[in-house]
Parts: C-alpha cells; structure tokens; sequence
C-alpha cells in the first residue's frame, strides 16, 4: 500500500490493516537518508561549500542514528543545516487522538498513561487517529534564558487545585522536548544553558526519561536532540557539563567558505534585494569580489575578536547595503542600470558595525569606524593587487600626472565621471569583464575601482569632505 493510501487512516483498525509500520525517529532518518543518498539527491539544498567536510560528517551521524552538536561561529549555517534535517522524515506519521494528550502518541507503542488505557481499553475500529506533517515535528529553542519548565516540563497548579494527585503524570505540563516525542528538538547555543536544564537533557540523552521537581517520569521518549555552539564558549572549561558533552553522538565542526568565490555565491544566493525591477542593478564582479574581501579581511584582521567571528550575514547585509546605495542613486539622477561604485561602500557601517566585534586589546584607541575602514581598505587592495598582476598597472598609471586632482562620490553622476577620464585602458576592459567603454555607469564604477586601488597601496592621496571623496597625485 503507498504512503498517500496508509495516510488516509482514521481508525487504529485501518491503519493496522494499511500495512503501516512503527519506526524510531532515527531509524525514520536513517532510512530514508540513506533511500536519499543512494537516488543521488541534492541533500542539503542551498548549503554550499561543505559537500566535502560537513556534509559526510552529517551523513555519517544520521547512519549511525546520533545526536549532534554542530559547533562553528557564528554565520556558518548551523541552524540551517539543523532544520534542513527535517527533509528526512516521513511527510507524515499517524499518532493517537487523545484530547488533551500532549504528546504525539505512536498508535503502536504509546507512553503516556491515557495512550496506554485507551489501547487497553477500546476497540480499534474506534480509536481515532491522525497524522502529523514532517514541518510540524521540529523544535527549536535559543539556549538565553530557557528554563527547566520550557523544555522539559514543570508541576501544573491548576491541576493539583483540581484534585489531581502531584505523583500522577495528569499533574503535569510538559516542555518541549516531551511534546516532541517522535520528532527533532533543536538547541542553539549551548553552553548559554543553565547548568540545571543541561542536567535535565542528560537525562534525556541519557535515560530517555525525564525528572520533574524530584518526580521521576518514566517515558520511553523518542527524539533526536540537535546542538549548536560556538567553539570559544563550548571548549571554556565549565560552560557545559562533562556527561553532556559526553552523551552527545557526533560533533559536526562547520566553517567559512574556504575560497572567496564561495563566499560570492552564498552572498548572492542569500541577498533579499532582487537585482531586477525598477532600476535593475548590475554588479561588476570585481565589486562583488570586494565585498566578499571585505569579510575575508575581516576574519584575518588583529583588530577584531576571532572568536566571536565574522557571520557570512556580514557580506549578505553589505552586499545588500551596495545595492541599494547604487539604486538610490539610479532613482535620483535617474540612471539605468544602477552599477555599484567603491564609493557606495562608505554607507557599510550601518550593516557592519553591529555585526564586528572590535578586540579593545588590539585596536586601542582606534574607533569602530576606524577598524571597519581599515577593513575595506585591505579588501580593496587585495583585490586590486590580484587584478594588476593580472592586467598590469603600467597604462593605468599613465592616466595621472602629478597635480592631478579627481572627485567622486556615491551621489556624483556616470557623465561626471565621463568628463574626468576619457577611457579606460583597453586591458582593463577585460580585466573588468564588462565594455566598460559603452556604458557610462559601469565606466564609473571602474574608474572608481582604479582610484581606490592606487590609493589602497599607497600610489595617490585620498581625501574626503561632505561626501564627495578626491584622489590626487601627491
């Protein structure tokens, strides 16, 4: 019988005859993990980069039937990759329709006490049963301030007033996890958890059973438990406790892209700001490679904290940032298409400042602004250099005689810049990837690129004021 036939059970008695049959949530994962390894599926859609480190040692926990941690800082996909486990279970289970039951009974195997006594009780053919969507058997919960009741369960008082006994299960209200019986319980940032709560998933991890203010409640819980942490705070002695640690299956380490092109891809595959519409926008890639530099420099840079990390929301929310500075412009001066400029990234700090966490040992009495401009500096003329040597700097630095002075800014139009400098080098038209001789406003965004290279390695002078950013020969 197909799952589209076993699903259309509404009594115990027409599930039993469907053929359906009980599985642990894991072994529900692994089956079918496996059914998709083997068909060659796209396994974690949208994650990128880790098809070689992250994803076999994903594969390997869901077969081998763990709890994992994923430890990584932050910006790395470890919430995503957590919920995209979903995808792995059956698009749908029955469970017992019990009123007022918490937990998502196996039809089979019920842990509850009303589960157990409407099984003994009633004929099959009067048991009602429905079913529960895969979207529907996930949890997730941020670490900050969860306490022991939001997750695992705590004594009900308005039940003890009427009447129920504080030794019967009646009595209590259950967390999270216990709701989640046959399905995924996601924690993020573990070692923020209090002490007292990590005890109690011990015992979860441990026992699968669950103790609520002394009372030992025996239920044979089926769930797979999924972590994320951040190295600095997971490995510092104390954060998390050792039988924990040590109950956990598999620790996944994630990462950052390893190469920049990488990085471009999942800034581009996660920007929310569509290139198209009015005043579509066109991004030289020489721009793209900047931003995503922007990171990279970030990430390498003494003067922030490491082990706080730079997200891969850094690039997104500054590639982001660019887009919609070119577009204000294009809509101002009306323009079209609107091309990012170097000089629309004067705007980064609104998306950047918050996102870096300045180390106060190193930067001394550098200011945020300072760290980030320093930053973009260094992005810059990496990928300038790497385009030099590439293309050569001997005709773009015949363009500027000493006493040469050149404006731009962000609000300047393309035919400004088209009055400045009649061409651009024929080798750098390739270099650019764009004729930058037939379009004005791609014409000024590599202009500006040029301008902002010399001066990143020190070949002319950069000043500005109100806006307007002047190059000059010194």
């Amino acid at each position: 019988m197909t799952a589209s036939e076993q699903s259309s059970a509404r009594t115990l008695a027409e599930l039993r005859a469907s053929g359906w049959k009980s599985r642990s949530v894991k072994r529900e994962l692994s089956d079918n993990f496996l059914k998709a390894l083997a068909e060659g599926e796209d396994l974690f859609p949208g994650i990128i980069g880790y098809d070689s480190t992250v994803i076999p040692e994903i594969s390997l926990a869901l077969l081998a039937g763990h709890d994992m941690l994923f430890l990584g800082e932050k910006g790395q996909g470890k919430s995503r990759l957590m919920r995209l486990m979903v995808r792995f279970l059956d698009e749908a289970i029955p469970y017992l329709d019990i009123p007022g039951c918490p937990v998502h009974e196996d039809p089979y195997h019920p842990i509850t006490r009303s589960g157990r006594e409407l099984l003994a009780g009633t004929p099959d053919d009067e048991i009602p049963i429905r079913w529960w969507s895969r979207q529907d058997r996930y949890a997730e919960r941020l670490a900050p301030g969860t306490k022991f009741a939001d997750i695992i369960g705590e004594i009900d008082p308005a039940k003890l007033a009427a009447g129920t006994s504080l030794s019967h299960e009646d009595a209590l209200h259950f967390g999270l996890i216990p709701r989640m019986h046959r399905g995924l319980f996601a924690m993020n940032e573990l070692p923020e958890l209090d002490e007292l709560v990590q005890v109690g998933l011990f015992n979860i991890l441990e026992e699968r059973d669950v103790q609520i203010r002394g009372y030992p409640v025996s239920f044979d819980l089926d769930v797979m438990i999924l972590f994320s942490a951040n190295p600095a705070t997971y490995n510092r002695s104390g954060r998390v406790i050792p039988q924990l640690k040590d109950r956990v299956g598999s620790l996944i380490r994630t990462h950052y892209p390893a190469d920049r092109d990488l990085g471009i891809q999942i800034m581009e595959q996660e920007c929310s700001v569509s290139p198209d519409g009015p005043y579509p926008v066109r991004v030289p890639f020489f721009m793209k490679q900047i931003v995503e530099e922007i990171s990279r420099a970030a990430r390498r840079s003494r003067y922030i904290d490491q082990q706080s990390g730079v997200s891969a929301r850094f690039s997104i929310a500054n590639y982001e940032t660019m887009i919609a500075s070119a577009r204000r412009r294009a809509a101002v001066l009306q323009e079209c298409p609107a091309v990012p400029r170097i000089s629309d990234l004067g705007h980064l700090a609104s998306s950047s400042l918050g996102k870096l966490e300045v180390d106060l040992m190193s930067s001394h009495q550098m200011s945020e602004q300072q760290v980030l401009d320093a930053v973009v500096s260094e992005a810059i003329r990496k990928v300038f250099e790497e385009y030099v040597e590439e293309h050569g700097l001997e005709e773009i630095s015949r363009i500027f005689s000493r006493g040469v002075r050149i404006e731009v800014g962000d609000m300047l139009p393309s035919s400004h810049y088209e009055q400045l400098l009649r061409r651009v080098p024929p080798v750098w038209e390739t270099a650019f990837q764009v004729n930058a001789a037939a379009d004005p406003a791609v014409r000024a965004s590599c202009v500006e690129f040029v301008l902002a290279g010399l001066h990143a390695t020190d070949r002319i002078s950069r000043s500005e004021r109100h806006g307007v950013i002047s190059y000059e020969v010194d």
